[in-house]
């Protein structure tokens, strides 16, 4: 059993001297643990949505395709981490070393996601997670977690430690809290800051947005919708958008 399933954002890939110091301490942090790292889309996954739209692709072609951009991503991944592997099932992934999830052939058997925009990098990270059974998840991207209000508009606004699954709406895709295993501790890290990545790898506690299933806020009404600044585009970031054409 992985000591966590990291899925590392396609958004951090605009910031290569950021991912590349990310992906090295990953490496660092697996010669000691076993580590599976899911690839977002990130610009590959963009370039999917542009064919997708230039030549009408229904829900199906465009699936596959932007999980083939994850494929793509994750030769990257591993190319800056060094001393890692792409592997592309649970009977590959060993220790000592960083295992960087090519996700296309293992889906692809198990098909087991909506075909639809509304399932993003998240909730395959999420399905990923469940079948190697870990207990924690982290959903790398480049926002410290979500929060109360906009911080780039608002400079009192404060970060949530805590939030339910259902409040992720517009930070994570529609489909992340249906897979989202039960009694698995996940967090949202900023990625531009790979110590705090280390931290909750290593003591079970970061900066970050930890999401929690029992979390409630004491029968006060609804949680307000959270901010979380600019979430990661391609196939990690979700859109309200209708399923065809695309």
């Amino acid at each position: 059993m992985p000591a966590a399933v990291i899925k590392v954002g396609g958004s951090l890939s605009r910031r290569p001297a950021a991912l590349r110091r990310l992906m090295s301490v990953l490496g660092g942090l697996a010669r000691a643990r076993t580590l599976v790292v899911v690839p977002g889309g990130g610009r590959f996954a963009e370039e999917v949505r542009r064919t997708g739209r230039r030549f009408v692709l229904g829900d199906t072609p465009a699936h596959w395709m932007a999980i083939l951009a994850m494929d793509q991503y994750a030769y990257v991944l591993a190319h800056l981490a060094g001393d890692a592997a792409v592997v592309r099932g649970r009977g590959a992934i060993a220790a000592g070393r960083l295992n960087v999830l090519a996700p296309a052939s293992w889906l692809g058997r198990a098909d087991p996601l909506p075909h639809s925009w509304q399932v993003t990098s998240d909730s395959i990270a999420a399905w990923v997670a469940r079948q190697l059974r870990t207990k924690t998840l982290v959903l790398v991207k480049d926002v410290d977690g979500l929060f109360d209000r906009n911080p780039r508009e608002h400079g009192r606004a404060r970060l949530r430690r805590q939030t339910a699954p259902e409040g992720l709406d517009g930070v994570v895709d529609a489909h992340f809290a249906r897979v989202l295993g039960t009694g698995m501790s996940c967090w949202i890290v900023n990625g531009m800051h790979p110590e705090r990545v280390r931290a909750l790898i290593e003591t079970g506690r970061t900066y970050g947005t930890e999401v929690v299933r029992s979390f409630h806020r004491g029968g006060r009404g609804p949680e307000p919708r959270p901010v979380a600044g600019s979430p990661g585009r391609g196939r990690d970031r979700p859109r309200r958008r209708r399923r065809a054409p695309r």
